[in-house]
């Protein structure tokens, strides 16, 4: 959260393709557990996978009535991202794929089953803190940096898939750095887009090529005379994905989230149930910040959530305005916590969380985006909110 005071100052935020190293991870990982939840919502996952040259490591625990084809849903998930070239140094007909999945752990499932613990509702399956965040900056509810980060990377995708750039190839990173007056973003100063490319293509078209079809699209009316561009500024990338680079999930938090806006909790997203609050009390935060700010009760909020492993209540509740609320911050939260799911049963009934759904989370982040699966993006109790504060 930043001080209000500010007249003038500078923020970069940062998006991967759905071919970096690290995302294929977490497409692997949301992919397991789509698959569990498909024929059984009750499944308990907690999935990492790790993807280098010719090789993905599937691990960790899983408790579910169905059976997972793990190695299927493994290629089924590279041969969309993409990597489909044996030369690429990594492809979904060729690489290995070494699983070691055991059930979860007798003594986390009490205190997550209802009735099985020493407390009567279902309770956190861990411990920790998460948070939401909002801002009304942009019609996303998000920080601009982010947005077009986001949007850079996806028309990324695009434009290779559809053709339009034939030469790119899955791996891409991009970069925004947005300047901001008064606290309200005024334009963009800086654009970095780094694009896995084939080998032919020369540097000064490709560079060309992707600010004229790729960045220029995206970022528009923010860019000005005086925007600096740096496409592939080490003038090459033909290896790229988990051949240039091994991925782990979830190691791209802040780009799942809100692009170094406002806090994060100590866990990742990607390969976990809604049983674990720090996907699903990570997504509620976001649906109770969007919901206040879309209610006009603030400019921006953060709000933060945490648990104690086999609790269900919350072991606390913090509403974050940084000096923007129209009323006080305590009447807020007293507001959030009549309103809102906060319990971990409560939030996976209200924001639908044990369908099979998560995989598309993965790519151009959690938030912001407009998808009718997503429910922690609705602002269907901004005007109940509005109500209990008097606005």
């Amino acid at each position: 959260m930043f001080n209000q005071s500010a007249k003038k100052y500078l923020f970069t935020s940062e998006s991967v393709t759905e071919g970096h190293p690290d995302k294929v991870s977490d497409q692997i990982s949301d992919g397991i557990l789509d698959a569990a939840l498909t024929d059984d919502p009750k499944s308990r996952v907690a999935i990492e996978t790790l993807v280098t040259t010719g090789l993905v490591v599937v691990a960790g625990e899983m408790t579910t009535n169905t059976y997972v084809d793990v190695p299927k849903v493994v290629r089924g998930i590279i041969k969309d991202i993409g990597y489909t070239d044996p030369t690429l140094g990594f492809d979904w007909e060729n690489c290995a794929v070494v699983t070691s999945i055991d059930a979860q752990s007798q003594d986390i499932s009490q205190g997550v089953t209802e009735g099985e613990g020493m407390y009567k509702d279902q309770g956190a399956g861990d411990q920790g803190m998460m948070f939401g965040y909002a801002t009304n900056e942009t019609a996303e509810f998000m920080p601009l940096p982010l947005v077009l980060a986001h949007k850079l990377t996806s028309r990324l995708a695009a434009v290779r898939k559809d053709g339009t750039l034939p030469w790119l190839r899955p791996d891409g990173k991009s970069q925004v750095t947005v300047e901001y007056v008064d606290n309200k973003p005024a334009r963009v100063t800086t654009v970095v887009l780094s694009a896995q490319h084939t080998d032919e293509i020369e540097h000064t078209v490709l560079q060309q090529e992707l600010i004229e079809k790729v960045i220029k699209p995206v970022c528009g009316d923010w860019l000005t005379e005086e925007t600096t561009f740096y496409v592939n500024p080490t003038g090459r990338f033909v290896i790229g994905g988990p051949h240039g680079d091994t991925g782990v999930t979830g190691r791209k938090i802040i780009v799942d989230t809100y692009g170094g806006h406002g806090s994060h909790g100590g866990g990742a997203f990607s390969g976990k149930d809604p049983s674990k609050v720090d996907r699903s009390a990570s997504y509620a935060a976001r649906y109770i910040a969007k919901n206040v700010v879309a209610s006009g009760a603030a400019n921006q909020c953060e709000v933060q959530l945490a648990y104690a492993i086999g609790v269900a209540e919350p072991v606390s509740l913090l509403v974050n305005t940084a000096g923007t609320a129209k009323v006080d911050e305590e009447k807020i939260a007293e507001a959030v916590r009549q309103i809102f799911p906060i319990k971990p049963r409560d939030i996976i009934e209200q924001l639908k969380l044990l369908r099979p759904i998560f995989r598309k989370t993965t790519n151009y982040g959690h938030f912001g985006r407009n998808d009718a699966d997503f429910a922690w993006e609705q602002t269907d109790r901004a005007e109940e909110l509005k109500k209990a504060l008097g606005l």
